[in-house]
């Protein structure tokens, strides 16, 4: 799909802790289970946000957005030692094969979701590497976010990874938002 990107006139909003009720820091690490050691994406990072919660647990961060504008506004913050920043499209990473060990995106699947997005994925983490997905579900009965007719279920989604090979190991709709965690073959 990839309707829109967020505007950078409101990446103020992304700083907001009130995020915290859609997916926390301890549900987030959770689901991704990270290791000291492991190289990890942040897909639609923003102004880091969520990377500045998950960095403190991986030994690299790839901090991955399509708007530059968005790595500036994360540098004016100050960005972590072990996070690297990349501006790239998640349909066209610039990581080698089964070079992540794992990677997660908050309320961004929307804007990114299409079968060459999910290819690239495959082809990025290593087997067994971990997708943690949490975005605004089509089923939500939250008003803030994309517009219904952007949103996917938990359904569609673990049909589209599940599509691109991966093993969908949890998938559930919650009140505003669904998370699906899957691994790569």
């Amino acid at each position: 799909m990839g309707f829109h990107t967020f505007p950078i006139e409101r990446a103020d909003a992304l700083e907001d802790p009130s995020r915290y009720r859609l997916c926390s820091r301890e549900e987030l690490v959770a689901m991704l289970a990270p290791e000291p050691d492991h190289v990890v994406a942040d897909l639609g990072s923003g102004t880091g946000f969520f990377a500045d919660d998950v960095a403190p647990f991986v030994g690299t961060l790839r901090a991955v957005d399509v708007q530059s504008a968005m790595h500036d506004r994360y540098r004016e913050k100050g960005v972590p030692e072990n996070v690297d920043l990349v501006t790239a499209a998640v349909a066209s990473l610039p990581f080698d094969d089964d070079g992540l060990d794992g990677a997660y995106s908050t309320m961004t699947h929307h804007e990114y979701a299409s079968d060459e997005a999910f290819a690239e994925l495959a082809r990025v983490l290593r087997p067994g590497g971990r997708l943690v997905t949490v975005d605004w579900s089509a089923a939500g009965d939250d008003e803030a976010g994309p517009p219904v007719e952007e949103r996917f279920s938990a359904a569609e989604a673990v049909a589209d990874l599940e599509a691109a090979g991966f093993e969908v190991e949890e998938a559930r709709e919650r009140p505003a938002t669904f998370a699906v965690v899957a691994t790569a073959r």
